[in-house]
């Protein structure tokens, strides 16, 4: 890319709008002083990994409460270039906000890469965050285009590179990946989801579907590849089981990847987006062993037998019947996709009826997520939007660079059951959502403490952006910091309300895109103000209720400290 293309699109990418008082999502980027650009280091050769990094992570690095942001870095690429030796790397932005006397939060993250000892100078793809050794610390996993690295959580924000003595520096081409206890022992396994077998020997020239320009490939141009599976071993090592396990027996270029128990047997399943190939959904038989089970769940295609460029998940119990649904975002002229869980692990494919598929159809997605955004106990939607071939009719001062698009939101209508369906607000949600991007990685996170999460971006040759949520303005709200018998956080806990069609929330820090999210839980409570009485099923199968949890506040809730409630 020229220095003229590069400045311009600089300009285009950082133009923030004015808000209002009125936006839901409100540019606070520069004010919290965050200052980084994904850099893809293209130069007019059209390497495929340029155009698919930019994940964003979510931890409590130095375990002070507040969640801080870690940023991964392309740079330049190609052949004979050392990624260690670059100038650029990953970065680590500490989270120095706080509340001042008069109620408002003041916005500051204050680079700490140097001082953390994280020296991750690969081509970043994105990123996963877990408790690996059970000590409470967040630690990291950095997916690269190259082998990928495990950074090991010290205290206080210190960082130190196990990856070597680990035994999980997966040398191919890694996008996303999950951490989740899968065999039950409490401490989380490591699941890569990987993309396609790519090397700048095998480079490939393809050309735009329309004007045949020079253009980036599509995955179908290389050939997949397996995902990885790799067991905890409870001393900072881990076993590759991804043969033994049958993960390794099926080849798809995987780009997201979630944990959820689909049928409700209480081990927790993976499903992974593919890129033009089904998607996988892997039932947990017991014993690290695991089925594909997409296609007779319903999952693995759309309603019309075809299978889409998945990207990014989320997912969340949409119409309120006791069932996780996925919602799964596609490239541009294929609609994002929602699967509605209907129980014992079946899905269906309802996204038309849901209202999501022909405003999908002009977007590329990639990361997503639900949230409530007006508080009102229902979740929202957000994905983050970006070509990956050239965007018809660019804008005349994109074209140096014509894959930019806007985000998009919608807004859940508040029903359940078959009349569940969202309507697109993206307009209405504020001006942040009219800034054009090569959008990628999206992590929900409540960085200022209010109850109301908080939106992280990472764009493709463009700024990391931060979206503080504004919405739902005077009702009420309630946080759940979950915890388990030895006060460490939890990840894969579900919370519901009590009452018929309640709605519940899992504890998770995966899916998206190439990103970690918040492990924390939110419910929207609307106009409602009177205190709130949860049920907790643990990861181990307990279940407990606490009761009478005031609103307006987060609450630590610990396994063992509730009431034992019936299985």
């Amino acid at each position: 890319m020229t220095p003229l293309r590069t400045a311009l699109l600089a300009v285009l990418a950082t133009t923030a709008l004015p808000a209002t008082a009125a936006d839901w999502l409100v540019e606070v980027t520069a004010e919290a002083g965050i200052d980084f650009r994904y850099e893809h280091g293209g130069r007019g050769e059209f390497y495929f990994p340029e155009i698919m990094g930019a994940g964003i992570g979510v931890l409590d690095a130095d375990g002070d409460g507040l969640m801080d942001l870690y940023l991964v870095q392309g740079g330049d690429i190609g052949p004979g270039i050392d990624p260690g030796k670059r100038k650029q790397g990953d970065r680590l932005l500490l989270n120095r906000g706080s509340r001042g006397s008069d109620g408002r939060w003041n916005w500051r993250f204050e680079d700490a890469t140097e001082a953390s000892g994280i020296r991750a100078r690969g081509y970043g793809m994105g990123v996963a965050v877990g408790d690996i050794d059970g000590d409470g610390d967040d630690d990291l996993y950095v997916l690269n285009f190259g082998a990928n690295q495990l950074w090991r959580n010290d205290g206080k924000g210190r960082f130190t590179d196990i990856t070597a003595s680990a035994g999980v520096g997966d040398p191919r081409w890694s996008v996303s990946a999950s951490f989740a206890d899968l065999d039950g022992d409490g401490l989380p396994e490591l699941y890569v989801a990987n993309y396609v077998d790519y090397d700048f020997d095998t480079h490939k020239r393809c050309r735009s579907p329309g004007g045949g320009e020079i253009d980036y490939c599509s995955p179908s141009a290389y050939p997949p590849v397996a995902d990885s599976l790799y067991r905890n071993l409870g001393d900072g090592r881990f076993e590759d089981v991804s043969e033994a396990s049958g993960i390794a027996g099926q080849k798809g270029p995987g780009l997201g990847v979630v944990a959820l128990d689909v049928n409700g047997d209480g081990r927790r399943d993976l499903y992974v987006a593919n890129d033009g190939r089904p998607n996988f959904l892997w039932i947990n038989q017991g014993g690290l062993r695991f089925v594909d089970d997409a296609v007779l769940a319903g999952a693995a295609v759309n309603a019309d037998g075809a299978a889409e460029a998945g990207m990014g998940i989320a997912v969340a119990d949409v119409d309120r019947n006791g069932h996780e649904d996925l919602f799964v975002t596609h490239m541009r002229n294929e609609s994002n996709t929602l699967y509605l869980g209907v129980g014992q692990g079946w899905f269906e494919d309802r996204t038309a009826r849901a209202g999501l598929a022909a405003s999908s159809l002009g977007f590329t997605g990639f990361g997503t997520a639900f949230v409530d955004l007006d508080l009102d106990g229902w979740e929202d939607i957000v994905i983050a939007n970006g070509g990956v071939i050239i965007e018809p009719d660019p804008l005349p001062a994109e074209r140096g660079f014509p894959y930019l698009q806007t985000d998009q939101v919608y807004l859940h209508n508040g029903r359940g059951g078959e009349q569940a369906a969202f309507a697109e607000k993206s307009t209405e949600a504020g001006a942040a959502l009219r800034v054009r991007g090569v959008t990628r990685g999206l992590a929900v996170a409540d960085f200022d403490n209010d109850g109301r999460p908080d939106i992280a971006l990472g764009n493709i040759n463009g700024p990391a952006r931060l979206l503080a949520h504004r919405g739902g303005a005077g009702r009420h709200w309630l946080g759940l910091d979950l915890r388990d018998s030895k006060g460490r956080r939890i990840d894969g806990a579900i919370v519901s309300r009590t009452g018929p069609a309640a709605p519940l929330r899992r504890s998770r820090r995966d899916g998206s895109y190439a990103s970690a999210q918040d492990p924390r839980v939110w419910f929207g409570l609307g106009e409602d103000s009177v205190p709130v009485d949860l049920l907790v099923k643990w990861p181990d199968g307990r279940s407990e209720r606490f009761d009478g949890l005031a609103v307006d506040r987060y609450h630590r809730l610990q396994a063992g400290q509730g009431k034992e409630a019936a299985q």
